[in-house]
């Protein structure tokens, strides 16, 4: 399957709760623009081998940040980011 990775890029959104959640989850205090701009430079910087759609989601791992990145899909909306360990 290929996954278009300029297009996740391009169209990522959020919703308001999904801050809070980032901010929870990763226990960090950014504001909305320092998230957007985090998880932009992640998605950005992370090989599109790294990118996988299982079901109705894409997982983005980044193994750098140790990270991983949950996306919608159909509507390209964050869902959550996870440490991982």
């Amino acid at each position: 399957m290929n996954i278009n990775k300029q297009e996740i890029v391009e169209s990522i959104c959020y919703t308001e709760l999904v801050y809070e959640r980032i901010n929870k989850k990763l226990n960090i205090k950014f504001s909305k623009k320092e998230i957007e701009n985090y998880i932009l430079s992640i998605l950005k910087e992370t090989d599109v081998f790294f990118f996988a759609k299982i079901g109705k989601n894409y997982y983005v791992t980044n193994t750098e940040n140790n990270i991983r990145i949950t996306i919608n899909s159909n509507t390209f909306r964050i869902i959550t980011v996870d440490r991982i360990k």
